[in-house]
């Protein structure tokens, strides 16, 4: 239903661009377009202004009802996220050593301490 609704919503967009293209203009006829002269014209005086706005309207209504349907059913998918709900980043602490290895003598550190780095500028 959604592919066929998508489908549906492209080709009224292509219709609509087409349709709106074939207007005429304000001060020019969509004849002057094919080397005709300024009385002439293609569709004739009256006939394609109205058939051509409701054909552009109709193409507006459907255009307008495939975007609302696309856009309420792509927000209301229920999708998982790693975000809600989960738990966090499980925490690791240092392996206990061995009872068999020997204590660091006296003095030493018993792990290796990391320089300093350093400073940012």
């Amino acid at each position: 239903m959604h592919t066929l609704i998508v489908i549906l919503h492209v080709i009224v967009s292509v219709a609509l661009i087409l349709v709106i293209l074939l207007q005429t203009g304000k001060g020019s006829d969509i004849g002057a377009v094919f080397g005709g002269g300024s009385s002439q014209t293609l569709f004739g005086s009256t006939g394609p202004t109205s058939f051509l706005s409701k054909l552009t309207a109709g193409a507006a209504i459907v255009f307008m009802l495939t975007s609302l349907f696309l856009a309420y059913f792509s927000g209301s998918s229920a999708s998982r996220s790693i975000m809600k709900g989960g738990a966090g980043a499980p925490v690791q602490s240092m392996p206990a050593p061995p009872a068999s290895m020997p204590a660091a003598p006296a003095g030493v550190p018993a792990m290796p301490v990391a320089p300093a780095a350093p400073p940012v500028k």
